[in-house]
């Protein structure tokens, strides 16, 4: 689209209606992505938290540019995926949905919050490391990468105030 002009992204709740466009940013972000009715059925869940960073153009076009998702237990939470649109990774996106999200968690009785990250996904850990996540162990052969090859992950944790 030829000058499709913008406004900031306002992050909200989203519900199994994102369901296609979270799954066309996951699978513009994962080796194994998700399908949209993967996301529809977690969406859906009572459990689940959803958030997202959404932009309107000039015409009243809403874009879907980010997603986070968590699932909520007793007073603990998993992080289950976070994908950012690959044009705006690296420009704040991603940190402004994570706080958006761990206040969100925080609000709704979350004591801390569980997940799961590649060893070598640098910038994922950089991003994790700034919000006050703390490796707690690690998981050998975790994911499956394009090529086939397993990649172990870190298991992080940060813990509310």
């Amino acid at each position: 689209m030829l000058g499709w002009l913008q406004s900031p992204a306002s992050i909200r709740r989203i519900g199994p209606d994102f369901a296609a466009a979270c799954a066309k940013i996951h699978a513009q972000s994962f080796a194994h992505p998700w399908a949209p009715t993967e996301f529809e059925s977690l969406l859906a869940g009572r459990d689940v938290v959803g958030e997202a960073a959404i932009v309107t153009s000039f015409f009243g076009e809403r874009r879907l540019t980010g997603f986070v998702l968590s699932r909520r237990g007793a007073d603990t939470a998993e992080m289950l995926t976070i994908a950012v649109t690959p044009a705006l990774r690296r420009k704040g996106v991603g940190a402004a949905l994570l706080a958006r999200h761990l206040a969100t968690l925080a609000a709704e009785g979350a004591n801390s919050l569980f997940l799961e990250v590649e060893t070598d996904n640098r910038a994922a850990l950089a991003l994790y490391r700034r919000f006050g996540f703390l490796e707690i162990g690690e998981r050998k052969a975790y994911y499956r990468k394009a090529d086939g090859i397993a990649a172990s992950a870190l298991v992080l944790r940060r813990d509310f105030d």
